[in-house]
C-alpha cells in the first residue's frame, strides 16, 4: 500500500538523533515492509481518554513507548511547577504486571527527577488502588500508575492522579494535555537525579491494608468469617500482593487461591482476556469452587481495580454476577450497616454513573441518602468527594465491575471491594441466607432492574470512523420507538441537551460534556450509547425493569426482561 505523505513526514521525524538507534531501526523496518503498521503507529497522537493514556506498545506517536511517556511526563512536570510554584513537589509511581511496566515506570521516574521532582517509586508491582492511596498517604501532588487494566498483552498505559488521590479531571486534564502538546520530543529531560528517587514498599503496603480493613469490615463474627469458603484468583495480576493478605488480616482464613493464575504474568497465559467481566476468565476459579464447595468466587483484573464475583444460586450452582448486581449488593449492605450504626443523618451520599443501573438511586432514596450521578469513570465519583466536602461519602460504583468503599482510595478498588463482598456473603450465610437470596430480596424491595451490555469492537482508522458514524446517526436520526415503546426522552451529553421527543421541549444538563447518548422509553427502559475512551469499542448499555412482588416470581420476570432486552438489541441493529 502507498504510504501517505503526512504519515511519512511524522515517521521521518523519529529518524533524527533525538531518538535512539533501536527506535529508528524499528521505524525503518516499518517503512520498508509494514506500511499498515506504520500508518497505525503515526496517524494520530496517542490521546488521554477516560482512563488516561492507553495503547499498544511500540515505536511511534500512537504507541506507548519511552518517548510518548517521556513527553507526557515532561509536560506534566512543567505543569506541576506552574501550579505548585516554590513548593517541594512529590510524585508517587506504581506499575502492574505488564510487559515493560517496570522499565517504563523507571523512565517516568527519571524524567520527574530530572525536573527536580521527588519520586516515590514502588520497587515491584502494586495494585492501582494502592497508588491512589499512596498519593494522599505520602502527601504527593501527583501520582502515576503504569497499567492497561484488562487490555490484551500488547497494551500498556499511563494513568495520572492528582493530590486528592483521584484521576485528573477538568480543568487539570486539558491544562496538562496543552502542556504536553506544546513540547517537542527533544525537550524531554531523561537524565535522572537518582538522589530524588526513593523506593517505597512495606510502609505504604501496611497502611493500605490497614485502611482497607477499616473501611470494608462491619462487625462480622469471627466464626462467620471462618465458615465462609472463598475462591480467589488474581488472573496473573497485581492483586496477589494485597488481596490474600487483606483477607487474612481481616479474619478470612478459608481462602482457596487459583495457583495456576497466582504468578504475575503479562502474557496472561491461562485466559483469552484477563477481564473478570468475561465468564471464561473465571473458568478455573469456578472449577476450583466446585471442587472445594466454595460459597463465593472473586477474581480481579491485572491492576486490581475491577472484580468479578460468582455466588451459588438457589439450586447450588455457581453463577456470575454482573457489575450492576455486585454494586447493588455492596451499596445496599453499606447503607444498612451505616443505618444500624446510626450514622445516616441526611449528610451522606453514594455515587454512581450515567451508564449504571438506576436501581442505585432507588436504594439511596429508601435510606434517606443522596445519590449523585456523574459521567462514566471513577474519576467523576472521586470528584464528587472533592466537590462536596460537607457530605460523607459512603461508597460508589458503576456497571464496569468496579466499586469504591469510603474515601481512602479515590478510584475503583478491588482490594477493599473483595473484602466487602466477603462481608456480605459471610453475614448472609450466618443468618441462613446467601448472596443470591439477598439480591432477590433487594429486587422485591426496590424493583427488579436488569441490565445488559453490548460492546462492539472496531479496530484501527476505519473502525474509529465507523464508531463516529454510528454516533452521528443516533444523534441526527433519533429512534422514535424501541421495542414497541415510544422514546420519550433523549439526553445528548455532547451538546448538554435533554430533549423531550414528545413535546419538543429542551433543557440544559449541568454535567461536563461527553460523547454519550441516552434514550428513555415510556416503559422505563434506558438505552445508552457510548464510545470507549480507552479501547476501540462502542458500548450500548441497556437497562430494563419490572416490579417483583415475590422471590418466587423471579424466573418469570427474568424471562420477560430477557425478551425485552433481546427485542431492544434487534431494534438497535446491534449484536
Amino acid at each position: 500500500m502507498k504510504i501517505e505523505q503526512n504519515i511519512l513526514d511524522a515517521a521521518n521525524n523519529w529518524l533524527t538523533p533525538t531518538f535512539d538507534i533501536e527506535t529508528q531501526e524499528q521505524i525503518k523496518k516499518m517503512i520498508a515492509s509494514s506500511p499498515k503498521e506504520l500508518e497505525e503507529s503515526f496517524y494520530k497522537n496517542l490521546e488521554f481518554g477516560t482512563g488516561g493514556m492507553r495503547g499498544i506498545m511500540g515505536a511511534g506517536i500512537n504507541r506507548i513507548n519511552k518517548y510518548t511517556l517521556g513527553k507526557s511526563t515532561q509536560g506534566l512536570s512543567d505543569y506541576l511547577h506552574t501550579v505548585f510554584p516554590n513548593q517541594s513537589i512529590k510524585v508517587a509511581i506504581a506499575y502492574d504486571c505488564r510487559h515493560n511496566s517496570n522499565t517504563l515506570a523507571k523512565i517516568v521516574a527519571d524524567v520527574f527527577s530530572a525536573n527536580s521532582i521527588e519520586v516515590y517509586l514502588f520497587s515491584d508491582l502494586r495494585p492501582t488502588p494502592e497508588l491512589s492511596f499512596a498519593v494522599r498517604h505520602l502527601g504527593c501532588q501527583c501520582g502515576i500508575v503504569l497499567t492497561a487494566s484488562h487490555n490484551p498483552p500488547e497494551y500498556n498505559g499511563y494513568k495520572v492522579y492528582w493530590e486528592d488521590g483521584g484521576q485528573i479531571v477538568p480543568p487539570e486534564d486539558k491544562a496538562i494535555i496543552n502542556s504536553i502538546e506544546n513540547l517537542n520530543y527533544d525537550q524531554i529531560k531523561f537524565d535522572a537525579n537518582e538522589d530524588l528517587i526513593h523506593y517505597t514498599d512495606k510502609e505504604v503496603d501496611q497502611a493500605f491494608i490497614k485502611s482497607s480493613i477499616e473501611n470494608a469490615s462491619f462487625n462480622t463474627p469471627a466464626d462467620a468469617k471462618e465458615n465462609l469458603s472463598i475462591v480467589f484468583t488474581s488472573l496473573h495480576g497485581t492483586s496477589i500482593v494485597s488481596v490474600p493478605e487483606t483477607l487474612s488480616q481481616a479474619g478470612y482464613t478459608n481462602v482457596h487461591i487459583v495457583e495456576e493464575q497466582a504468578v504475575p504474568n503479562g502474557d496472561f497465559p491461562t485466559v483469552k482476556s484477563p477481564n473478570p467481566e468475561e465468564p471464561e476468565a473465571l473458568a478455573m476459579a469456578l472449577a476450583l469452587a466446585d471442587k472445594t464447595n466454595a460459597d463465593i468466587v472473586v477474581g480481579t483484573d491485572p491492576d486490581c481495580d475491577r472484580l468479578g464475583v460468582a455466588v451459588r444460586n438457589n439450586e447450588g450452582q455457581m453463577i456470575l454476577l454482573n457489575g450492576n448486581q455486585s454494586m447493588i449488593l455492596m451499596t445496599a449492605f453499606l447503607l444498612e450497616q451505616w443505618k444500624k450504626a446510626g450514622k445516616i443523618n441526611g449528610k451522606q451520599f453514594v455515587g454512581s454513573t450515567i451508564v449504571s443501573t438506576p436501581m442505585v438511586m432507588e436504594l439511596a432514596t429508601n435510606y434517606g441518602v443522596e445519590c449523585k450521578i456523574g459521567l462514566t469513570g471513577f474519576k467523576w465519583i472521586a470528584k464528587m468527594i472533592k466537590d462536596f466536602p460537607e457530605l460523607e461519602f459512603i461508597g460508589g460504583g458503576e456497571e464496569s465491575f468496579g466499586f469504591m468503599v469510603g474515601d481512602a482510595v479515590r478510584d475503583k478498588d478491588a482490594v477493599a471491594a473483595t473484602l466487602l463482598i466477603c462481608e456480605v456473603a459471610a453475614q448472609a450465610k450466618a443468618k441462613g441466607s446467601s448472596v443470591y437470596k439477598e439480591l432477590l430480596q433487594l429486587y422485591v424491595d426496590h424493583g427488579f432492574y436488569k441490565e445488559h451490555l453490548v460492546a462492539i469492537t472496531k479496530k484501527g482508522i476505519e473502525g474509529l470512523q465507523e464508531i463516529n458514524q454510528m454516533m452521528i446517526n443516533l444523534r441526527e436520526n433519533p429512534l422514535k420507538e424501541i421495542n414497541g415503546q415510544r422514546v420519550i426522552m433523549m439526553e445528548d451529553y455532547q451538546s448538554s441537551i435533554a430533549k423531550n421527543l414528545l413535546s419538543g421541549e429542551e433543557e440544559t444538563m449541568a454535567i461536563p460534556k461527553s460523547n454519550v447518548l441516552i434514550y428513555y422509553t415510556e416503559d422505563g427502559s434506558k438505552i445508552c450509547a457510548r464510545p470507549s475512551g480507552t479501547e476501540p469499542k462502542i458500548k450500548f448499555y441497556i437497562s430494563t425493569n419490572a416490579e417483583l412482588y415475590d422471590v418466587e416470581d423471579f424466573e418469570e420476570a427474568d424471562t420477560i426482561l430477557n425478551e425485552k432486552i433481546k427485542n431492544i438489541i434487534s431494534d438497535l441493529g446491534i449484536k
